[in-house]
């Protein structure tokens, strides 16, 4: 995919247009069926904007959709008034109107943009772009690659299933779908050369599906997660676990040897691994003699460190959704539902603390807590359910403290925690923002279902 221009140096705000509007793709390949889906001005997925750390930029969005639509900047520290929650931060853009968002991105790293409403439908008709944030100063890579990756359930003809918010899907994993692209192409040939050092930002854009990759014949170093540098380390078994809105930076060092093909491989779900790309080597000599050193760490984010000494704490509980046996979890006072109608049509299958938040946001939404401008919050979120969550926090990034106990190594920072069946992870953060904030699973199924809450800073 080719990157949008640049604006000339001595601009003072970066201007971008983006337009929201139903368009047509294929997926499957050159040859395949044409899929009608919807796209950011036209492309699948939408352009990559490339904008600089500390530079203020203005993102005109005309919603060309028969809906309402918004934006949000996952993962942009940004004021509140931007962050594109219908409702909650903005009105919805009505169809044929248009909103301009303005922020100055304060960090540096891999994030991305989708809507916030309508959330289930217009991630899966295909609404979703790469956002990278560049370095002040230059980091030294051969080459910079983005592989923004989306997950489409597609009928036989190649037209995306209907369907979206089925009961089964909002009360068990989500909307897995049946293929999987990297930048809007189905499984192919990536050319490589031996020797090369390539920095590999992967986006993890998927409505549900959770990933787990391996680069066969390869050892990635990680970098940044969430957008956020880490100390560079070598994935846990070697393998790139992604859940929904995730990002990770890696290093990657082209050692395969000329002429041969290297599979990554997805390998999250037991017994269903597939190809999702092949690194295909040319046949020049290595672009280097000797392969270059372990790459240093990128440089950090301003970001305003914990004082856990001080800190307030706040615990969150996930609740609900199918539990073992095909039974619906009761989910806070609404044990007396029926369980056929948990997760349909905006009901609620989830909770969290037991209070459940249907939908993408609104006006009224009541904080869940609310911290005073300037606290640390220590907060513990505790996965009591039988499925995995990404969760996600609007408008801050979390220093990762401990999972189930144990520390956590590498200095993360992330604005989304996966987290396993019944497990808890302990984090914190800086309430510098004002503002009310969603934290949510990104599962989208999930968040439609009850599995979202809100947080006010004062």
């Amino acid at each position: 995919m080719s990157l949008p221009i640049r604006p000339a140096r001595g601009s003072a705000i970066d201007e971008r247009t983006l337009r929201a509007a139903p368009s047509q793709a294929r997926l499957t390949g050159p040859g395949g069926p044409s899929t009608p889906t919807w796209a950011y001005s036209d492309t699948i997925p939408g352009p990559v904007l490339r904008l600089r750390q500390g530079r203020p930029v203005r993102i005109t969005v005309e919603n060309g959709l028969a809906e309402d639509t918004t934006v949000h900047w996952h993962g942009i520290r940004l004021p509140n008034a931007m962050d594109g929650v219908p409702g909650m931060t903005q009105p919805p853009i009505a169809p044929g109107s248009n909103f301009t968002y303005e922020f100055t991105p304060p960090d540096a790293g891999t994030f991305w943009y989708h809507p916030h409403a309508d959330s289930l439908v217009q991630l899966g008709r295909g609404l979703a772009g790469a956002l990278i944030v560049e370095e002040a100063e230059l980091v030294e890579f051969d080459r910079d690659l983005i592989w923004l990756l989306q997950d489409w359930r597609l009928a036989a003809d190649g037209q995306i299933s209907g369907g979206f918010g089925s009961a089964m899907d909002a009360t068990m994993a989500g909307r897995i779908g049946n293929l999987v692209t990297i930048n809007g192409s189905a499984p192919a040939d990536h050319g490589v050369r031996a020797g090369e050092r390539i920095r590999l930002r992967l986006a993890n854009a998927a409505l549900a599906r959770m990933m787990a990759l391996r680069f066969e014949g390869h050892r990635p170093v990680i970098l940044a997660i969430d957008g956020q540098p880490c100390d560079p380390h070598e994935p846990d078994d070697g393998r790139v676990v992604l859940g929904p809105a995730m990002r990770v930076d890696m290093a990657l060092h082209m050692q395969g040897k000329p002429g041969r093909r290297y599979r990554v491989i997805d390998e999250f779900y037991d017994g269903l691994a597939y190809t999702l790309a092949t690194l295909a080597y040319d046949k020049a000599p290595p672009l280097r003699v000797h392969p270059l050193e372990r790459p240093t760490a990128l440089p950090r984010n301003p970001l305003p460190e914990p004082d856990l000494a001080k800190a307030l704490r706040q615990e969150i509980v996930l609740q609900g959704g199918m539990m073992g046996g095909g039974k619906l979890a009761g989910v806070g006072g609404m044990m007396g539902m029926s369980g056929m109608n948990m997760g349909m049509n905006g009901t609620a299958a989830w909770a969290i603390n037991g209070m459940s938040m249907t939908g993408d946001g609104h006006a009224g939404m009541v904080p869940q807590f609310t911290l005073r401008r300037g606290v640390t919050c220590h907060l513990t979120i505790r996965n009591q359910t039988a499925w995995w969550h990404p969760m996600h926090v609007h408008g801050f990034s979390l220093s990762i403290l401990a999972r189930n106990g144990s520390p956590v190594s590498h200095r993360q920072w992330q604005d989304t925690v996966l987290l396993a069946p019944k497990d808890t992870v302990e984090c914190a953060f800086v309430a510098d923002n004002p503002g009310d904030w969603m934290l949510h699973c990104h599962v989208a199924d999930h968040q439609m279902a009850g599995l979202m809450t809100v947080f006010r800073v004062t």
